[in-house]
């Protein structure tokens, strides 16, 4: 007999494949069902503050796009759905420690405690503590939904804009090092830039991002 563990992780995984198969609703109720539980995983790797929102943010975004790749089963082995969560989480926030570990320390967030920070003798946030400041579930889909909205207008560029705006703004290039980088004119790569972001911005401005 199915006990109540094994209906919850069945009727999650008919959300992840429903999102997968473009459910909007259905990605909701994996939120809803998750969130709470997956942002403990994030301030426990990162601590509390705007870091464990971004890490959060971005692996909601990433199971949005990566739903139809869940497998219930590898190798012969059942893999949980929530064991899938947590690791694209974990990866997300392993990102931003690698990040964080490039930065100067003076450019992290004062309200962000690294990871294993705490006052020696304190335990690390649980999950009752880090419902308590999670971000609402409206705000992060509504964010989630705008990041992706913003990542298919930059896909539907024409490759020189879209490699030259990436280069510029995702990753933080001057418009020389980017010249450098693609091995293009500085002209050519301003023009692209400029054309790229009007671009960009009636895209999103049809969407209703930024209007």
């Amino acid at each position: 007999m199915a006990t109540a563990t094994d209906r919850s992780s069945a009727n999650l995984q008919a959300l992840i494949r429903a999102a997968a198969a473009g459910d909007h609703a259905a990605f909701a109720q994996v939120y809803q069902r998750t969130h709470v539980h997956l942002f403990g995983v994030a301030v426990r790797m990162l601590g509390q503050g705007q870091a464990a929102e971004d890490v959060l943010q971005e692996a909601y975004v990433s199971i949005w796009k990566n739903a139809g790749s869940y497998r219930s089963e590898v190798g012969g082995q059942p893999v949980q759905p929530m064991t899938w969560l947590i690791a694209i989480v974990r990866n997300k926030a392993l990102d931003a420690l690698r990040a964080r570990a490039r930065r100067p320390e003076s450019a992290w967030n004062d309200t962000t405690e690294p990871a294993g920070g705490e006052a020696e003798g304190s335990d690390a946030p649980d999950a009752a503590s880090a419902w308590a400041t999670a971000p609402s579930a409206q705000h992060l889909l509504e964010q989630a939904t705008q990041a992706l909205r913003i990542d298919g207008c930059m896909n539907a560029l024409d490759g020189s804009h879209r490699q030259s705006l990436a280069l510029a703004y995702y990753q933080g290039l001057s418009h020389s090092e980017v010249a450098a980088q693609m091995g293009a004119p500085l002209g050519s790569v301003k023009a692209w830039i400029r054309r790229g972001l009007e671009r960009l911005k009636n895209c999103l401005a049809a969407q209703g991002v930024g209007a």
